[in-house]
């Protein structure tokens, strides 16, 4: 009477019901407060390289290595006229440190300054034809990242020239590091105006991976390799997958019919290469950067793939141009004021001059294509925001960037194709 079998024996198994069963979602339904889908996220991962791996292989075949090492060293060392850039970044920006000068005189060294770092690279890129489109692109890139840098250090330089006239003790939060202490503020000494006006302080600004200057910026405590090598990792593996997208297009005919063919041909692709060079970009070399530098602040992004307004994603997506565009443009113009709508018009009106000056000078021709796309955001990011919510304004986001972005590089391609290679028996042959 004792013993009892331990088949038997009461297990969980053979528990009451109430204990196998609780009240609970489903962990993909949104209440579940479910976040945790790292593995989700590395199955993209994987079939992004598995569907990759052919295509790669296939053009591998097909057109040999697209991109040769030292064919591009032996191109800089034979043809000084490939890399103006480079040699101009160290005149532009060296010469208005040196010497005490009144504020009006330095202000219009400063503006003749800025003018020519922005003028002086497009008539170089529009007069050589030896640049080509991409070197083109690149080198406007660096010009117009040095343009905001040097702008940012001008305005945070006035202001502390302006605080020290009112004999004020400490900058604003805005304007400096934080006043309490912090990690950072105990590893490193704290640097006051005029001590950081020096050429080290300088160059660690051009270098460091924002667009904001700060007399003191929050610094890590030391390098991580391994986090170096992983970063890098990534940009050599991003760097493979976009030398195996080669896209041809036959283009003598552009009917409605055949564009909206193209376009939906050309959408996916194309939104796959932005998300490659998003994370490539914003994630993989903008964080290896920053850890050889030991810069402290690594939000480059937020959570723009969760917008549901077109507003939320512009101000999510590219941290650093956001932060710069609300310091020194938006907010200078509230100050004035000017209402919110007109500001945030005339920072897209900036964003779209700058597209444009990205991607027209270097193809040589002018269409407005990217001004227009970045203008026709205002009256989308109302209908979005006034009629849709939720997963649907969600929705309506990722369309404008599956849909929109092929608009444009469809019309730049068909009006580049129409310009500068119809006539190339070639090329024509080629497509």
């Amino acid at each position: 009477a004792g013993h009892i079998p331990p088949h038997l024996r009461p297990t969980q198994l053979n528990a009451p019901a109430s204990f196998c069963h609780k009240l609970q979602e489903s962990m993909l339904s949104s209440a579940s407060g479910f976040k945790n889908y790292r593995g989700i996220l590395n199955w993209c991962v994987v079939m992004l390289v598995l569907s990759n791996a052919r295509l790669f292989l296939e053009n591998l075949l097909r057109y040999g290595i697209l991109v040769d090492p030292i064919q591009v060293v032996s191109l800089f060392l034979k043809d000084p006229y490939s890399w103006p850039a480079q040699m101009q970044i160290v005149i532009c920006y060296n010469v208005v440190c040196i010497g005490s000068i009144s504020e009006k005189v330095g202000l219009l060294i400063y503006i003749f300054n800025l003018t020519v770092i922005l003028c002086f690279p497009m008539v170089v890129v529009l007069k050589l034809p030896s640049i080509t489109p991409v070197g083109g692109a690149f080198a406007l890139g660096v010009y117009t990242i040095l343009f905001l840098k040097l702008y940012s250090y001008k305005d945070v330089n006035r202001w502390c020239r302006e605080r020290t006239q009112v004999k004020a003790r400490s900058l604003s939060r805005s304007l400096s590091c934080p006043s309490s202490p912090s990690v950072s503020s105990r590893m490193q000494s704290h640097v006051s105006y005029p001590g950081n006006l020096s050429l080290r302080d300088m160059y660690y600004f051009v270098f460091a991976p924002t667009l904001c200057y700060e007399l003191n910026f929050p610094r890590s405590e030391s390098i991580r390799m391994g986090f170096l090598l992983r970063r890098l990792f990534e940009m050599v593996g991003n760097c493979t997958l976009f030398n195996s997208v080669k896209p041809v297009f036959i283009l003598q005919e552009m009917d409605y019919s055949r564009m909206t063919e193209r376009l939906l041909r050309l959408a996916v692709p194309n939104h796959l290469i932005w998300l490659i060079f998003f994370y490539c970009f914003f994630h993989s070399s903008m964080n290896f950067v920053a850890e050889l530098l030991r810069f402290g602040d690594r939000e480059f992004y937020r959570d723009w793939w969760n917008s549901e307004t077109i507003t939320y994603f512009w101000q999510n997506w590219n941290i650093p141009v956001h932060k710069w565009c609300l310091r020194h443009f938006y907010k200078p113009l509230l100050r004035r004021g000017a209402g919110k709508l007109l500001s945030q018009s005339a920072v897209f009106f900036a964003s779209a001059f700058f597209h444009e000056y990205l991607v027209s000078v270097p193809l040589r021709m002018f269409r407005l294509w990217a001004f227009m796309g970045m203008m026709a955001q205002l009256p989308l990011a109302w209908f979005v925001a006034r009629f849709l919510r939720g997963n649907y304004g969600n929705a309506a986001v990722w369309l404008s960037l599956i849909i929109g972005q092929p608009i444009a590089v469809l019309m730049y391609v068909h009006d580049y194709y129409v310009t500068h290679c119809q006539d190339d028996p070639t090329i024509t042959e080629a497509l």
